[in-house]
């Protein structure tokens, strides 16, 4: 390659004053990649044949790898798993015999009482779910 690297600095500076093309360092960055890839993904730029499918890519490359490190997301424990699933079915406290009483659903609900290895077998079977979903 003969460009000289003067010309792919400029080059490059030009872009990345447009899309941050280099490794996020903090929020203000973060912000500024995720509203230049939604620029991107509402331009098409998502189809593979898009002349700036390349760039879209290593922007979401970017943004996950601050995401990995910056944004943690917990995940959810047996008592959000139920929840979830309560809402799904669109089932009440008392629609879980296999658990208990309404008054144990509850409790786990509310985080005083945990699953044990009974309720969630009879959860993951009637569920069809993995048990580990409520771990």
């Amino acid at each position: 390659m003969n460009v000289p690297l003067r010309k792919i600095e400029r080059h490059f500076e030009a872009l990345d004053a447009l899309v941050p093309i280099h490794p996020i360092r903090n929020e203000q960055e973060y912000e500024d990649a995720v509203a230049a890839l939604n620029e991107l993904l509402d331009a098409g730029a998502a189809d593979e044949a898009h002349a700036l499918a390349g760039l879209t890519g290593t922007l979401g490359r970017l943004i996950a790898d601050y995401d990995a490190e910056h944004h943690l997301v917990a995940e959810p424990g047996g008592a959000e798993t139920l929840r979830f699933l309560m809402d799904q079915h669109d089932l009440r406290q008392s629609d879980l015999p296999e658990v208990g009483s309404q008054g144990v659903v509850s409790e786990i609900l509310s985080g005083r009482r945990e699953l044990n290895t009974r309720q969630i077998r009879a959860l993951a079977k009637r569920f069809n779910v993995n048990p580990a979903a409520f771990l």
